[in-house]
C-alpha cells in the first residue's frame, strides 16, 4: 500500500479515477483499524518515534480527492460542509467507545481504542490515534496524526496540536498513561513520555525550552529532534526573568514550563481516574 499511496499523492486534482477512490477506502479503512498510523514506536530513534511520511501523503492526497458536500444533519439550524472523503466517523456500541451526547464530532481516518471516553464536547480530526481507556475531555481537541496512548486523560479544553504538514515532521505524541491537564497546549511534534503530568495552562512547543529543577537540565527542541519530556516528569507553567536590557530594567519575566517533580504515589493519588468512571 505504501507505494500505491506514494504514487496517488504525485497525482493533481481531477485527474483521480475509480482504482485511487478505491485505494484510498482501503487506506482510510486501515486508519480507522489502526494498522496503519502516522507515527509509532521506534527504540532506534532519540525520541522513541519515527514519523510515517506516507501515511501523511496518504491522508493529505484525500483531501485533494475530495469535494465539498454537505454534512448538514439540519441544513437550515446546522449547516455543515466538508470533503466528501472525509465524513465523521462511524461508531456504534460495538466498538466500546463511549461517545456521550453533547455535540462532540471525530473525523473518519482516525483510531479510537477501547474504551476510550468522548466528553462533549470534544474533537478528534483525521489520521490522528487515540488509544486504549483514554479520557479526552470537554472542549478538548485532538488534532490531525496526533498519537495519544493507553490510559490518559487529555483534560477539559487542552489542545493537542497534530502536525500534517510537513509531512516529515513528527506528530505530537502523548505517551500511556499521561495527564494533559486542563488548557494545556501541546505543539509542533512534542514528545510527552509515559506517565508524564502536565500541569493546567502548560504550553510546550519547540520554541520553549524547559527547565529540570529536579536533574538541573534544560530540554530544547532542535533541527532534528522534537521537544522531548522525560517519563513521569510533573511540568507546571512557570516563568524566568530577563536578565539583560529593559526586560531586566522592567522586572519582566517569561512563561516557560518548569519540571518541578517526577511522579510519585502522592501524584498518583491526584491524578488518577477512577475506575468508576469507566
Amino acid at each position: 500500500m505504501q507505494t500505491e499511496i506514494e504514487q496517488l499523492f504525485e497525482k493533481k486534482a481531477g485527474t483521480f479515477t475509480e482504482q485511487d477512490f478505491e485505494l484510498f477506502a482501503q487506506f482510510k479503512a486501515a486508519l480507522n483499524a489502526g494498522k496503519v498510523r502516522s507515527a509509532e514506536p521506534d527504540a532506534s530513534a532519540r525520541s522513541g518515534w519515527r514519523v510515517n511520511t506516507w501515511v501523511k501523503k496518504g491522508i493529505l492526497a484525500g483531501l485533494r480527492m475530495g469535494t465539498m458536500v454537505s454534512m448538514s444533519p439540519d441544513p437550515m439550524r446546522l449547516p455543515m460542509f466538508d470533503k466528501s472523503t472525509f465524513p465523521t466517523k462511524r461508531l456504534g456500541p460495538g466498538d466500546g467507545v463511549r461517545m456521550v451526547p453533547g455535540g462532540s464530532s471525530v473525523r473518519d481516518g482516525c483510531f479510537i481504542g477501547k474504551g476510550v471516553i468522548c466528553m462533549p464536547p470534544m474533537y478528534i480530526n483525521a489520521g490522528s490515534w487515540v488509544g486504549d481507556s483514554t479520557v479526552v475531555d470537554s472542549h478538548a481537541l485532538i488534532g490531525s496524526c496526533a498519537q495519544i496512548g493507553d490510559n490518559c486523560h487529555i483534560s477539559a479544553a487542552a489542545q493537542i496540536g497534530g502536525v500534517l504538514e510537513p509531512v516529515g515532521l513528527l506528530p505530537v505524541i502523548v505517551e500511556d498513561e499521561a495527564v494533559v491537564g486542563g488548557n494545556c497546549g501541546v505543539y509542533e511534534g512534542t514528545v510527552v513520555k509515559r506517565r508524564a503530568v502536565l500541569g493546567s495552562g502548560t504550553i510546550l512547543t519547540r520554541s520553549t525550552p524547559v527547565y529540570d529543577i529536579v536533574r538541573g537540565k534544560v530540554y530544547r527542541a532542535t533541527d532534528d529532534e522534537p521537544l522531548v519530556i522525560p517519563e513521569e516528569a510533573v511540568v507546571v507553567a512557570g516563568s524566568r526573568a530577563i536578565s539583560h536590557g529593559p526586560g531586566k530594567d522592567w522586572g519582566i519575566s517569561l512563561y516557560t514550563p518548569v519540571i518541578v517533580k517526577y511522579r510519585d504515589s502522592k501524584t498518583d493519588s491526584r491524578v488518577q481516574l477512577e475506575d468508576f468512571l469507566r
